[in-house]
């Protein structure tokens, strides 16, 4: 009985009294718009997921573009850029669902599969910057990436300073996701710590694509070639989102080259 008089002592005060109503609207309208704050930042929390899927649909058009521009032919004067005839290469981006990276034989899977246009050998990267691996097995809706940390995955690359070719291998007995070894290094390159390393352009990844900076350098092998020793700049435990390239002249390349291997 208390509090039923009390509540209806309140609102009395409140309806006749104006400073009294003044008051009370302004806190309660302080407290309902603070709770409509924290509840849009709620909401916003909960709509993460679809933002920054569309977010990475959005950086790989970009991406897409970018190549358009970047591909052109400098030593001729171009008018138009035809981006359906002459891009060799588009991105689709795609979310990680599952990530190993304390394997040997590190594998991860994507939620985009042939109904996508995936196909096994396509290349992957990482939105930042740095190589992935390899496209493996594709179903319908998924696909399985051979990560670079794989004791099968071999990625051509070069040092940018001199376009020195070399092999990228995440190396025998390495279990550090952040280092990998460059080999196969002409004997008379000089090769010094902090050199960038990016992909050659050889294969299906575009050229020019960061891989990481020379750690150690000059490691003998028994072969006539030097290797080294990088550190990554793609962080393989944080990979949320990857870009599949989708290279336009994979099977023609492939077909071309067949012929060749049999011989």
């Amino acid at each position: 009985m208390f509090f039923i008089f009390f509540l209806i002592g309140v609102y009395l005060t409140v309806k006749n009294n104006a400073y009294q109503r003044s008051a009370t609207l302004n806190s309660t309208n302080e407290v309902v718009g603070t709770a409509y704050e924290r509840l849009n930042v709620f909401k916003r929390y909960l709509n993460l997921g679809v933002v920054n899927d569309s977010l990475a649909s959005e950086n790989a058009k970009l991406k897409t573009k970018l190549l358009a521009l970047t591909t052109v032919d400098s030593t001729k004067e171009v008018q138009v850029i035809d981006t359906v005839t002459n891009q060799q290469y588009t991105y689709l981006a795609a979310k990680v669902v599952k990530n190993s990276i304390t394997l040997r034989n590190n594998v991860m899977t994507i939620n985009k599969g042939t109904l996508d246009g995936i196909e096994t050998g396509m290349a992957v990267i990482s939105p930042q910057r740095g190589v992935v691996g390899f496209i493996r097995d594709v179903s319908a809706h998924l696909a399985t990436i051979q990560s670079l940390l794989h004791k099968d995955t071999k990625i051509s690359v070069v040092i940018k300073k001199d376009n020195a070719l070399g092999s990228l291998v995440w190396g025998d007995n390495n279990f550090d996701i952040r280092k990998a070894f460059i080999k196969e290094v002409p004997n008379h390159i000089k090769m010094n710590v902090g050199d960038t390393v990016v992909t050659s352009g050889f294969g299906q990844f575009p050229e020019g694509i960061l891989v990481g900076k020379l750690s150690k350098t000059n490691i003998a092998t028994n072969d006539n070639f030097l290797s080294a020793e990088l550190n990554l700049f793609n962080d393989f435990s944080t990979l949320q989102y990857v870009y599949v390239i989708k290279n336009k002249l994979a099977k023609e390349q492939q077909l071309l080259e067949t012929p060749v291997k049999a011989k």
